[in-house]
């Protein structure tokens, strides 16, 4: 679930850069009044500026469900280890307990230090 709702974040935050780019400015309306041609758009002769606007606040808004969405998913990761990380007592417990490692060492068979004056 979380990696779909990613993977939606992601394809929002693309298609708003898009959509804010594709934006004209506010000083872009002033020559549309003189004749400047920008009455003759797929949009009609008001301009492109409602449409897009409207598209980019439902965007918007839908970048922030899934931003509050997936900051919850991770709150709900980070809250109950129960099956992942041990908790440090149980390290501790783990640590303390003898190995079969741990026990006497048979020194019979063990070949001789080097001293200072032996040789091999």
């Amino acid at each position: 679930m979380q990696v779909a709702i990613l993977i939606i974040h992601v394809m929002i935050a693309l298609a708003l850069v898009a959509l804010i780019l594709l934006q004209q400015g506010k000083g872009a309306d002033a020559g549309a009044s003189f004749g400047g041609g920008a009455s003759q758009t797929v949009f009609g002769s008001r301009g492109s500026g409602s449409f897009l606007a409207k598209l980019t606040g439902v965007l918007a808004a839908a970048f922030f469900a899934t931003s509050l969405a997936l900051a919850y998913f991770a709150s709900q990761a980070g809250e109950a280890p129960e099956q992942g990380i041990p908790d440090a007592e149980l390290i501790e417990q783990r640590n303390a307990a003898p190995t079969l490692d741990d026990g006497p060492q048979n020194t019979d068979n063990a070949a001789p230090a080097l001293g200072d004056g032996q040789e091999q």
